[in-house]
């Protein structure tokens, strides 16, 4: 009996191995296409390929995410409380932490490697035949982006499932997600970045995510700037979408910080929702949460209460890895997503506001394209000494041109460099511990792409 049952696990083994060969194959193939930053602003190839697979798009309910920052967080919260209502749900978000499959989740859980190949080779035919249209008409083939939105919205009409949740990659109007008919749309925080692409204002970046709303939707807005929010309505009014806004009509009510989180109230469209145990740290979680619930309740009964034993469950289970994340203890190493200043703030109000640090050193990494200083002058106040290192990626800024800036903000003396970021997160161990026994910790942050790195050198998987 023990042989046979060797053979089969080392037949599985054997299965699971081939399968995530094919699927690094497929991953491979789809990377040599335009990057997903690489924007080119039509939607064109995207609606070609949908429509000669038969609008899957327009399969399902949708829930649609844009904004600056939390759209990651958000989009977990609703998708964990539509599939805690029963729902069988579709989650889309981008980018990933350890394997590529996470971006398209079923049910909460990563498409299996089996099932990549298959969604693959479902669609790659008809993306074959759009990109040779396209470039016989001097156009492009799809980009990386483009692709793996066609496989998310393939996968969730096979599935099928009842409502997707899906995360807009960049902006929202020329996003390859919205050929979706979504009746929500959530507008999380908007604040400077990917200005190269979206408009060197908050006003021109704020029309360019509101393009995600449609005829007659709702719109749950987080808390914006007057200019922000003036955008939104404009483009709510234009729609006849309906506009839910934080502290007007929903609000948190009250929190405070918890073991492994907080406890919030929230005041949500159909009543207040009190003792509710979010497993996230940072007063931005609560924000996030508090969209989250609108968008539920907006989705499932136009507004009405949710049941709030429902409620609690769903929130009690969230996550969201790499943000605010604890993946190693002694000394703590903590990892956190913040790519952009306004991220980093919250970063470094959460990081004060949830745990006792006597001593943090950070291990910072930027994307070429990003606002190093503004990150680093936000980190500064929370951070003793800085690593100063760079993702394995070659849109990473290099580690000697960080350092740079890191000390026009930091001084020379509190600045380290490692531009392999296993020699940085070694480093800022020593240099934490070196200098007080309790206490000390390490952050990694400035680029989710570091983080997701730094996830899996410390072995989360």
């Amino acid at each position: 009996m023990s042989r046979e049952r060797g053979g089969a696990d080392h037949l599985r083994d054997e299965a699971a191995r081939a399968a995530r060969k094919a699927a690094d194959q497929v991953y491979r193939a789809i990377l040599a296409r335009a990057p997903e930053q690489d924007i080119d602003p039509t939607l064109d190839r995207v609606r070609d390929v949908l429509e000669l697979l038969g609008d899957p798009q327009r399969a399902f309910r949708c829930v649609h995410v844009t904004g600056t920052n939390g759209k990651t967080s958000t989009a977990r919260m609703v998708e964990r409380l539509l599939r805690e209502h029963g729902l069988r749900t579709g989650r889309f978000t981008s980018p990933h932490m350890t394997r590529v499959t996470e971006r398209i989740s079923i049910d909460g859980e990563p498409i299996s490697d089996e099932r990549f190949v298959e969604v693959w080779n479902d669609v790659a035919p008809y993306i074959e035949m759009v990109d040779e249209r396209h470039l016989a008409q001097g156009g492009q083939r799809l980009s990386f982006f483009e692709v793996f939105t066609v496989m998310a919205y393939a996968a969730f009409a096979d599935a099928p499932v009842d409502v997707a949740v899906v995360e807009v990659g960049m902006g929202g109007r020329w996003d390859a997600t919205n050929l979706v008919d979504a009746e929500v749309a959530v507008i999380t925080p908007i604040a400077m970045d990917h200005e190269r692409y979206l408009g060197h204002t908050l006003v021109e970046i704020a029309s360019e995510k509101s393009g995600i709303v449609k005829d007659g939707a709702t719109v749950v807005l987080a808390h914006q700037t007057d200019d922000v929010e003036g955008v939104v309505l404009a483009a709510a009014a234009e729609r006849g979408a309906r506009v839910v806004r934080e502290d007007v009509d929903i609000a948190v009510v009250e929190r405070q910080v918890a073991v492994g989180g907080q406890l919030v109230a929230l005041r949500g469209l159909g009543g207040v929702y009190t003792d509710v145990f979010l497993p996230l740290y940072g007063e931005h979680q609560a924000h996030n949460a508090l969209l989250a619930l609108a968008a539920t309740e907006s989705l499932l009964t136009g507004g009405r209460a949710l049941d709030g034993a429902v409620v609690e469950v769903a929130f009690a289970d969230v996550t969201s890895p790499g943000r605010l994340e604890v993946v190693r203890s002694s000394p703590t190493v903590l990892v956190d997503g913040a790519h952009n200043p306004a991220g980093a703030e919250a970063l470094v109000d959460a990081v004060e506001e949830a745990f006792e640090f006597t001593r943090l050193v950070g291990v910072v990494g930027v994307m070429a394209d990003k606002d190093p200083e503004g990150i680093l002058a936000a980190l500064e106040p929370l951070l003793a000494e800085v690593v100063v290192t760079q993702a394995s990626n070659p849109r990473a800024m290099d580690a000697d041109d960080l350092a740079e800036v890191a000390v026009d903000v930091f001084g020379e003396d509190r600045v380290h460099v490692a531009a392999r970021l296993p020699d940085a997160i070694d480093v800022a161990v020593q240099r934490a511990e070196g200098e007080a026994e309790r206490g000390a910790g390490v952050l990694v942050t400035g680029s989710i792409l570091l983080v997701a790195e730094a996830r899996i050198l410390l072995g989360r998987p």
